[in-house]
């Protein structure tokens, strides 16, 4: 679920805390490094029993208008409580057994984001033009959630707001893992119920353990990491260096000194892409040139031993 660049992202947000904080534990930072990296599955339980309400909202609508004997029932609950794709989330099992073990409670307490979305869907034009469909095909009904997903719930920053109320490391996961929810509502086969994918999140796999040793020989060698910034950056006082961007050069210089594998362009991009989203507005043209200089030095010094095809 998680790439390269979000794990750089989480190393280097563990590290910004660790350097700000005058009791700096490393055992306790990577501790916490591994609860944000494994709390992201909750993430993405949480949204699926987004849906998941929504679904139980329309039927719920679709019964109150059923009891309304004085008008006949709007096709526009029930074209949502029939659609393949919400129903086939709405109750499968394996789903509802991850909500109940993790106690996913927050759509249940806090009604009105449901409410809210669920308005805002059935009064698009839109969904009045699927409503008006008589027996959508499965296309149809993925297109609509798809719909739902990426142009309602996704954008709302009430949504995005209270996601960051609940926890405070889901809102860098949160554009990774709304891109993965759209990849599996793409690939989503209601007669298949192995089609509703749950990655598998272990601190043991090679990447999330990538980061965990990126994060300590950063800690570790932060001494020999100051002195290569500082032997580059002769006109600057260190103090007037960014944090954040002493921090993603540090990173940047133990990834090209001990991480053969990685490509030297792909660490140099990933962290001038990182500064871009994260630090100042100059800040990508800053380290840009730090670790141009950085590699030509390396290399002249024959300290650049790459081998392999590469990772990302």
């Amino acid at each position: 679920m998680l790439t390269r660049r979000h794990f750089r992202i989480k190393v280097m947000q563990s590290l910004y805390s660790f350097f700000q904080n005058e009791e700096n534990d490393l055992s306790k930072e990577v501790t916490f490094f591994k609860k944000s990296f494994l709390n992201t599955f909750s993430l993405y339980i949480t949204i699926l029993a987004f849906l998941k309400s929504i679904h139980e909202y329309a039927s719920k609508q679709l019964d109150l208008e059923k009891g309304l004997h004085s008008r006949v029932p709007d096709n526009k609950a029930k074209q949502l409580v029939n659609n393949k794709i919400l129903s086939f989330i709405a109750h499968h099992k394996v789903l509802g057994n991850f909500i109940k073990k993790r106690k996913i409670k927050f759509w249940d307490l806090d009604f009105d984001y449901v409410k809210s979305n669920f308005k805002e869907l059935i009064e698009s034009e839109t969904f009045t033009n699927y409503s008006k469909l008589d027996g959508p095909d499965l296309t149809q009904d993925r297109d609509i959630i798809c719909y739902l997903f990426k142009e309602i719930i996704a954008p709302s920053e009430g949504f995005y707001e209270y996601i960051e109320d609940i926890e405070l490391t889901w809102i860098d996961d949160l554009p990774v893992v709304n891109t993965f929810i759209l990849k599996v509502l793409n690939k989503i086969d209601p007669n298949d119920s192995s089609s509703l994918h749950f990655p598998v999140m272990n601190a043991s796999e090679e990447a999330p353990q990538f980061a965990i040793e990126l994060l300590e020989k950063v800690v570790v060698k932060n001494d020999e990491l100051q002195k290569e910034l500082e032997g580059r950056t002769p006109n600057w006082d260190s103090e007037r260096i960014a944090l954040l961007d002493a921090i993603l050069i540090k990173m940047a210089t133990v990834e090209l000194l001990h991480f053969p594998t990685i490509p030297t362009k792909v660490t140099m991009n990933e962290y001038i892409e990182i500064s871009k989203d994260y630090s100042t507005p100059k800040s990508n043209i800053f380290i840009n040139g730090i670790l141009d200089k950085m590699i030509k030095d390396f290399e002249q010094d024959g300290l650049l031993n790459k081998t392999g095809r590469g990772l990302v």
